[in-house]
């Protein structure tokens, strides 16, 4: 790794190992998160919200009110794969870890943007390709076991509108941008933590097979759907913190998702 991909891995380091105490040219976790810009990546559960077809959506029943009981209170249903979640691995392999499962430590990490915004702009179809992820790369430093891939495909800007989001053709074919399988096949190599996106999956919106799910899923790794605005993060640098409900045996979680910038990269 090249001197620059040494520096720009110094704030994950330091916010995965850096003690309490600051040591001489050194700055402590706490400084160090103190003096970073907090981004809320993830989209609130709200009715209404776009949900993938067959989906539960959110839906709010008023249990209490403080006029009327003293209190405020609700009860709600939702999907485990609705708003911004979580996949986790059992969502498509049998066996495989449930997300109240997932190790603590696989829920962050220093995020790697990959923006083909431009790209899906031209078309709606578009899969991220091995060459998005090597040209990332080879601008950036190597991918490994501690980082959460996000893909930038600029699909967050039609959210709310479930039209505009599924973008359903006459057929009923949904079509937005997703992740090739040979490219969730190179970051399975890699061992990233995390394939983060801003559509309504991982796998193009044509797609009926659901190749990528299964691939990336079964090797160990979980997904991060729904994502919102990606734009204000930089390409490296970011660190994120993922926060799904740790639901027994759930095969996913609605989820925040926040995103810690330090000041070098506003």
């Amino acid at each position: 790794m090249n001197r620059m991909s040494l520096k720009k891995l110094a704030l994950p380091l330091t916010l995965l190992l850096g003690g309490c105490t600051p040591a001489a040219g050194r700055l402590s976790l706490a400084d160090t998160m103190a003096g970073a810009r907090i981004v809320d990546i993830s989209h609130p559960l709200t009715e209404g919200m776009p949900v993938y077809p067959g989906g539960t959506p959110l839906s709010a029943t008023v249990m209490g009110t403080v006029e009327k009981d003293g209190y405020y209170i609700r009860k709600f249903t939702v999907g485990e794969h609705t708003g911004t979640h979580v996949d986790a691995p059992a969502h498509f392999a049998a066996g495989a870890k449930t997300v109240d499962q997932l190790p603590v430590e696989s829920l962050a990490g220093p995020a790697a943007v990959v923006d083909v915004s431009a790209k899906a702009a031209q078309n709606a179809d578009y899969e991220v390709t091995v060459e998005d992820i090597e040209a990332w790369e080879r601008q950036h430093g190597p991918l490994g076991p501690q980082h959460l891939v996000l893909i930038r495909t600029g699909w967050a800007s039609r959210w709310p509108d479930e039209e505009r989001y599924r973008n359903a053709d006459a057929s009923g074919v949904m079509h937005y941008p997703g992740v090739s399988l040979a490219a969730s096949q190179l970051l399975n190599t890699r061992q990233v933590r995390a394939i983060g996106i801003d559509t309504l999956s991982t796998d193009p919106g044509p797609s009926k097979t659901f190749e990528q799910h299964r691939h990336f899923l079964g090797g160990g790794g979980y997904h991060i759907e729904n994502l919102a605005d990606l734009s204000a993060l930089p390409a490296w640098g970011a660190y994120v913190v993922v926060q799904p409900v740790s639901v027994q045996g759930g095969s996913g979680s609605p989820a925040r998702v926040l995103a810690f910038i330090p000041q070098e990269n506003r």
